[in-house]
Formats: structure tokens, C-alpha cells, sequence
């Protein structure tokens, strides 16, 4: 299978520039955005997301780190609403979010809720689609991603995440599957048949979620054949990426001192980083999952979602034209489902440093008019609110820096919840005027398929 890949990278990639170019983009939402008269184009666009974020999650964090809200970079972005996410609606059934019924009804927001996958295909390609499809319309279409778009502009892109790089999330800005189970196949088109020039997430089948020797399989990184082309040499030729006709080679990185060298001076061009980890950086780490934040000593031989996220900008930015990048705190939601405060609080701590990192980077490097940054959540997921909620909402409970606040779980799943969402940057600006909708609490919003008409509505 994986040579009949190789064979049609090229043609594939041919084919999408022409429907692109020719008969006029993949996407309805993409062609009718790029006609839209809007500003100059922006440099470069990082979009952060923390898979499961809530208004609770960030207010819950929030109290622990700093003993108070509103201390987190990305709330002091000059853009501050909300989104919804909801999955696609279904027949003559209309679901979407009511605000009223929200607040009206505790059980509202458990209906409806989009997975990782519609949700991040409707953030990169602007359109939604069922729950569980990668890059997928409802009719079974291929939809061009935001990096697929931003690549034939001569950008470099990549993705990154705190779990495996094939997972729903990082593989709906890359990828075409019917399912987001289809690990295997997605990671062979991520490595093999993508212009992505950076992929970092875990995956490892020679370890396990303690960092330690073990024996896994390998389907989140493409089935044993890919795994022996990525680990043989710590090289594998994948597409042509930066378009001048020759398939370019993949470096790959393991150790946790190899992504932190990364993350200064010279670089490769296109790099895979697939930690010494098998499922999740930290949140899958045995010991009680249910005690107060790094109660249990965190792994040390793995980066940080910090550390990740510092080597691709340092990588991406080699480019002049400049670049999209797409980080995921993945394991939120992981420690959502599970209802593991102080693991989720953990993780989200993770993904507010490498929200830190890029900011700190778009200072020192770039400005902000020249690069959009972007800060969200896909999905809600655990129903978090204060304790004793249920009918009513109570907010969570400051207890102190350094204490678990008081907080309730609800659900083990996604909710219907408005989300937080954050940018900073010139166009920035643009949001305000897609955020047409007004929830009674969380004020204007967006919907998610907004991230991309934005985006592609400027990127030129």
C-alpha cells in the first residue's frame, strides 16, 4: 500500500493545485472568502488549541497557577469572544446552540456535541461535517485543509500535539479520512503524501505511557512499515514540500534534549518528532490519576508541549513566506473524559506555556501585524461548573495558588458549550464582525467554521 502512496504523491499534489487554481478551490466557503476584498495577507498564522477547553477549565487553571483569573497571556488578546462548535445539522432536524435552551435547561448542552474530528475539519476547512470525519464532507468529499491551502501559497505549515500526531485533532488539518479510527491510514497520508514540514505528537510503539521501554503497536504512526522507514536511519523520504519537483526527506527527532536543541539555531527543513512516549506527553502516566496537580512526579525523559512548540516555530520560521502551525493541548480532553482535575489542570498549565512560547516568539522574531495567533478550545468536554450545579450553574471555587479550586463534573463526554476564543494580530479585527450571534452570558460569538472563512479570506 505504502508504494502505491509514493507513486501518486506527486499527481495527487498536481491535482490539488489545479482544482484549487482552475476550477476555482475545494471549498465553496474557501472561494467565496478569498473573493472577499479584505487586508493585505498576514505572514503567518498559529492556531492553538486546547482540546476540551471550557470557560471552567481556563477560570479552574487559572485560580491554581496565579490564585485569580485574567492572568493568562491570551486573555489580555484584544480580541476576547466566544464560538460554538456544534456538530453538522442532520436532515430536517436543526440542532446548532440556543442560547436560551442553554441556560434554561442543565441537560441542553449534552445533544449535539461535535468530536475532535468534525471539529477540527470545520476549524481547517471551513465546512462542517459528521462527527468522526477527517477532512470529509457530509456527501464524502475531500475538503482542502488550510495548510494544503497555505502551502500552495509557498508557506511551510506543521502540526503538533501533546498526543498522537494521528490523532483527530492534528490529522484534521492534514488529512482525508472516513474515520478518525483509521490511524494507520491517516499517519501513511500525514507522512507520506502531505506538504507538511513539521509533525510532532506521540505515538511510539517502543514505549510506553511511563516513557519506559515496551512493546506497542503501531498504528498511530503508520503501521510497521512506515515505522522501520522512520527508524532505520531517522530519515524517510515523504512528498514534495516545497515544490520545486523532488520528494524531500523527513528528519526525525525522539529524544526530549533533541527537541529542545531544535529550538535554536540552524534546522532542517522538515522534520517529524515523535517522543519517547506512547499515547500522551504526561496526562496517561501511571500513579493516581486522581490527585491534586503533579502530585505524581511528571515524566522527565519527554518534552513539553512548550518545548515542542518552541522547535517548530524555529523550524517554520526558516521560511520567507512564512508559515502555518497548528498546536494542540490534546490530553484536556483526555483528562476530562476522566474527570481528572488535577491531571486536566496540568495539561492545561502545558498548553498555557506554549501559548507563552509563540507569543514571546512573535515579539522577539516577528510583530503583529506580519503573524495572526489564535487561541481556542474545539469541544467543551466534562461539563465543568462550580460544586452544587444542577439545575442552576455555580461558578468554580478560588481555594488559592497552589490549591485545587471547587469544581463539579457533570459528563464523561463533549457538551454543546460556547467556548472561549482568543486572537491577536492586525486582522484580528476580523472576527468581531463574523461574531454576529450573542450568547446571554458569554456575550457575541462565532461559530468554528468561521476560523477558516477568516483565514482563507486573507491568506495570500
Amino acid at each position: 500500500m505504502k508504494s502505491i502512496i509514493k507513486g501518486i504523491l506527486n499527481f495527487s499534489l498536481l491535482v490539488l493545485a489545479i482544482s484549487i487554481i482552475i476550477v476555482g478551490f475545494s471549498n465553496p466557503v474557501l472561494a467565496a472568502s478569498h473573493n472577499k476584498n479584505s487586508n493585505a495577507g498576514v505572514k503567518n498564522v498559529i492556531v492553538l488549541i486546547s482540546d476540551g477547553f471550557g470557560y471552567n477549565h481556563l477560570d479552574a487553571t487559572s485560580y491554581y497557577q496565579y490564585g485569580k483569573t485574567g492572568m493568562q497571556v491570551y486573555e489580555k488578546f484584544p480580541i476576547k469572544i466566544g464560538m460554538s462548535t456544534y456538530e453538522v445539522e442532520s436532515g430536517p432536524m436543526i440542532y446548532g446552540y440556543d442560547t436560551n435552551s442553554a441556560w434554561s435547561n442543565f441537560e441542553y448542552v449534552k445533544n449535539n456535541a461535535t468530536d475532535s474530528a468534525s471539529a477540527a475539519t470545520a476549524m481547517s476547512t471551513g465546512v462542517k461535517t459528521y462527527n468522526g470525519r477527517i477532512g470529509i464532507d457530509i456527501n464524502g468529499n475531500p475538503l482542502t485543509h488550510i495548510t494544503q491551502y497555505a502551502e500552495l501559497l509557498g508557506k511551510s505549515t506543521g502540526v503538533v500535539t501533546s498526543v498522537q500526531f494521528s490523532h483527530a485533532t492534528p490529522a484534521g488539518f492534514v488529512a482525508h479520512n472516513i474515520s478518525r479510527n483509521n490511524y494507520t491510514a491517516i499517519a501513511i497520508e500525514m507522512i507520506y503524501n502531505s506538504a507538511t514540514d513539521v509533525i510532532m505528537g506521540c505515538g511510539a510503539p517502543d514505549y510506553d505511557d511511563d516513557g519506559k521501554p515496551a512493546s506497542k503497536g503501531t498504528n498511530y504512526v503508520g503501521g510497521p512499515a512506515t515505522w522501520t522507514d522512520l527508524t532505520d536511519d531517522y530519515s524517510v523520504l515523504g512528498a514534495d514540500a516545497d515544490g520545486d519537483g523532488i520528494r524531500d526527506r523527513w528528519t526525525v527527532i525522539r529524544d526530549r534534549s533533541a527537541f529542545q536543541v531544535m529550538s535554536i539555531g540552524d534546522t532542517p527543513s522538515r522534520v517529524i518528532g515523535i517522543p519517547k512516549v506512547y499515547t500522551t506527553l504526561q496526562q496517561a502516566r501511571s500513579g493516581d490519576g486522581y490527585a491534586d496537580p503533579y502530585a505524581v512526579p511528571l515524566t522527565q525523559s519527554v518534552p513539553t508541549l512548550e518545548e515542542m512548540t518552541k522547535a517548530a516555530l524555529n523550524i517554520l520560521d526558516n521560511n520567507q513566506n512564512g508559515f502555518f502551525l497548528m498546536v494542540e493541548g490534546g490530553a484536556v480532553d483526555w483528562a476530562s473524559h476522566a474527570n481528572q482535575s488535577g491531571r486536566m489542570i496540568e495539561e492545561q498549565i502545558d498548553f498555557n506555556r506554549a501559548v507563552e512560547a509563540v507569543v514571546d516568539w512573535v515579539q522577539k522574531n516577528s510583530n503583529w501585524g506580519e503573524t495572526l495567533v489564535i487561541v481556542t478550545g474545539d469541544h467543551e468536554c466534562g461539563y465543568l461548573t462550580g460544586p452544587g450545579s444542577n439545575p442552576t450553574w455555580e461558578p468554580i471555587i478560588n481555594n488559592g495558588m497552589g490549591v485545587l479550586p471547587g469544581m463539579q463534573w457533570n459528563s464523561n463526554d463533549h457538551t454543546n458549550s460556547i467556548v472561549p476564543f482568543f486572537a491577536k494580530g492586525d486582522v484580528a479585527r476580523l472576527f468581531k464582525s463574523y461574531a454576529e450571534e450573542q450568547d446571554i452570558i458569554r456575550g457575541k460569538y462565532i461559530d468554528n467554521i468561521e476560523i477558516a472563512q477568516v483565514i482563507f479570506s486573507f491568506l495570500k
